[in-house]
């Protein structure tokens, strides 16, 4: 690239200058791991370096929300193009979220690394997963963005198969990495239609002034919903989620699955409400019909799993979605000329992005802490946990009430603004938003109630009754840096929760840069309420409500110890005429979702019961077991599998043509080629 081309640059701040200085620590810390992988002193030093980058780099991303945009040009990468590195509100909101989750898991790693079999092959992808996902969040051009994106997916993957030997690592290795390259290229394809219009220019700033338009940008808008989708764990697209994130560490899978699919979120509002100019009016339809979709097809998958860690991957899937409900609303908004509407629902979406990545975070390391403690992950093997690990059943008991949207905590507020937003919809002008948008807002509604039924199954079995095995009756607390990682990020469910408009404002930067518009200022009303679109319609208050629970419990508890009796009285618990009940008789995990399973789950997902009962006399024991399958699996990538292994067959015999055979064939590739080129000029 010529030199004058490096003199015109956007001026460089101190914020940019740090997150490029973390990416290049986070590497060298990677390096180190190679280096002290398998001594005493290569966990703290890479966990303990990585928390002080990743808290650095993240408080300092918090201050450039609201700073001023930085760009720099780099002579690396492609000859005469050079790397292009930006740092903008949205950017820096999303570094904010991805460090500060880093910064947890790091901290959350010093303690749970010591139970690792194998540290020489996670001490040196931990720290370059990190960098990864940064360096995506800071390119510029699309070739930095796309070798970065391929970056944290190598990085993540071999994090996902480090443990090999276990039963099903490598299969979940195999489809995750297959799913990673099937969303590179549908990004790439989707850079390539955007620098098609500039000329050929990879530079964003190149796109931004060209955008496609027509079927090309409908075309940009399906490969971005591909591309981002397989990462975030878009309905159909989500198969990974479930494989990936229990066969990696609780900690990695907390960064999968609290932090990385929102790098994905990232690159979808980066190519759509960014790079490829105006929305047409029905761009959000599609957007938000996978948003609904995926919300309830994940929490209903959440419903169907004994397996703390597969429950918590579906649950993300339904998260996602919401978030997709969110960006779907504010294209339509912005397209239609509703920009105060789009701005609401812009800000939901981000909100809700911090808010999950903070209470789906909090919720691996909570099953991280069970499966050290007791050495399973099956519900139906624990219970009676909240006397033998108090403070993560605490930690727990706060990250399942939030992300089951309970007020006063943070998913309650996102959720809320998701729904003031769909509440804004009678407005629009297109019959077919004006019937879409209520829809969604049902399977939003029919979602939130299914995760309070997933989330309350999940902590009465693993927590409350009896201990169901001798590894929940010997479980113990976890080490202290593990707690530490937990009670922070509880800290931040209950603190985004209760002061939510402080947090709504700090995003303004990021949504008036995108849809031009932003939300009225909210840490100035009174009393610290929200008030979204005007007083008369709606309002809220999470300080007053957790008075009001508070000062209700409080008062209860006076009444009952002030005027009840004050004799001691013991006795056994009712015990419905069992006296010596064994605690597997207690409520199972598939027991308390059987309900449920019959009702939504036996078309959509083949859900069955099987039942042997021995007959009078027979010594054998009574069994049950139910079944369940994934539809992205039986109506997609089934069928694909066997369309594609027949097509090779088929192809196979290519390789007994003749040598003139291959010549027509080379001959007949040239002239579609040269026809193709005529009609695309």
């Amino acid at each position: 690239m010529p030199e004058a081309a490096f003199a015109a640059q956007l001026p460089v701040n101190g914020q940019l200058l740090i997150a490029l200085g973390a990416v290049a620590a986070l590497l060298a810390l990677a390096m180190l791991g190679v280096a002290t992988a398998n001594r005493s002193v290569g966990r703290p030093l890479v966990y303990g370096g990585a928390l002080a980058v990743t808290l650095v780099a993240g408080l300092s991303a918090l201050t450039a929300i609201a700073a001023p945009t930085a760009g720099i040009v780099l002579p690396l990468g492609i000859p005469w193009i050079g790397a292009h590195l930006r740092l903008d509100a949205l950017s820096a909101f999303f570094l904010a979220v991805i460090n500060l989750g880093g910064a947890a898991a790091s901290l959350y790693g010093l303690g749970y690394g010591r139970h690792d079999r194998a540290p020489e092959r996670m001490l040196p992808f931990f720290p370059a997963f990190l960098a990864g996902m940064n360096m995506v969040l800071l390119a510029d051009d699309a070739y930095g963005f796309l070798l970065s994106w391929e970056f944290m997916s190598l990085a993540s993957w071999a994090l996902v198969v480090a443990h090999d030997k276990e039963a099903g690592n490598v299969r979940a290795g195999l489809v995750y990495i297959l799913m990673a390259s099937f969303g590179t290229l549908a990004l790439m394809l989707a850079f390539g239609l955007l620098a098609a219009g500039s000329g050929g220019g990879y530079a964003f700033d190149a796109m931004r002034e060209a955008p496609p338009v027509g079927a090309f940008a409908a075309l940009v808008l399906a490969l971005a919903m591909l591309g981002a989708g397989s990462k975030a764990g878009l309905v159909p697209l989500h198969v990974w989620l479930p494989l990936a994130h229990p066969a990696a560490p609780s900690h990695v899978s907390a960064l999968m699955s609290g932090v990385m699919t929102k790098v994905a979120v990232y690159g979808f509002i980066r190519i759509v409400f960014d790079l490829s100019g105006p929305p047409d009016w029905w761009w959000g339809i599609p957007v938000l019909g996978a948003g609904g979709v995926a919300a309830v097809i994940g929490v209903l998958q959440a419903l169907l799993q004994n397996d703390i860690k597969r429950v918590l991957a579906y649950s993300t899937i339904e998260n996602i979605g919401l978030v997709f409900v969110g960006l779907g609303l504010a294209l339509a908004f912005s397209a239609n000329g509703f920009p105060a509407a789009a701005a609401l629902a812009l800000t939901a979406a981000l909100f809700h992005v911090l808010n999950h990545a903070a209470m789906k975070s909090l919720l691996f390391f909570g099953a991280g802490a069970v499966l050290t403690a007791t050495g399973t992950r099956q519900m139906e093997e624990l219970g009676g946990l909240i006397h033998r690990m108090p403070t993560t059943s605490v930690v727990m008991l706060i990250g399942c009430a939030a992300i089951s949207a309970l007020p006063p905590l943070n998913g309650f507020a996102s959720e809320w603004l998701v729904f003031q937003a769909v509440l804004l919809s009678p407005e629009l002008p297109a019959w077919g938003l004006k019937l879409m948008v209520p829809a969604v807002g049902a399977l939003m509604a029919l979602a939130a109630a299914l995760a309070a039924a997933c989330f309350v199954r999940l902590y009465g079995i693993a927590f409350l009754g009896r201990p169901r095995s001798p590894k929940a009756a010997e479980a113990h607390e976890v080490d202290a840096f593990s707690r530490a990682a937990m009670i922070s990020l509880a800290a931040v469910c209950v603190g985004a929760g209760l002061l939510p408009g402080f947090v709504i404002d700090a995003l303004q930067p990021a949504v008036g840069g995108l849809v031009g518009e932003t939300m009225p200022a909210q840490g100035s009303v009174a009393w610290l309420s929200i008030i979204p679109v005007a007083e008369s319609r709606s309002s809220y208050n999470g300080l007053l409500v957790f008075a009001f629970t508070a000062l209700s419990a409080l008062l209860a508890a006076f009444a009952i110890h002030r005027f009840a009796s004050r004799a001691v009285r013991r006795a056994p618990p009712w015990d419905c005429g069992f006296p010596y009940a064994s605690p597997l008789a207690q409520y199972s995990a598939a027991s308390f979702a059987q309900p449920i399973r019959r009702v939504f789950a036996r078309g959509l997902f083949a859900a069955r019961e099987k039942v042997e009962m021995p007959p009078p006399g027979a010594l054998t024991p009574a069994r049950f077991s139910s079944s369940a399958r994934d539809p992205a699996w039986a109506f997609v990538f089934l069928p694909l599998t066997a369309t594609v292994g027949y097509v090779a067959e088929r192809a196979n015999t290519l390789q007994y043509l003749t040598i003139r055979q291959y010549l027509g064939l080379v001959f007949s590739a040239l002239v579609l080629l040269l026809l193709v080129l005529a009609l695309w000029t």
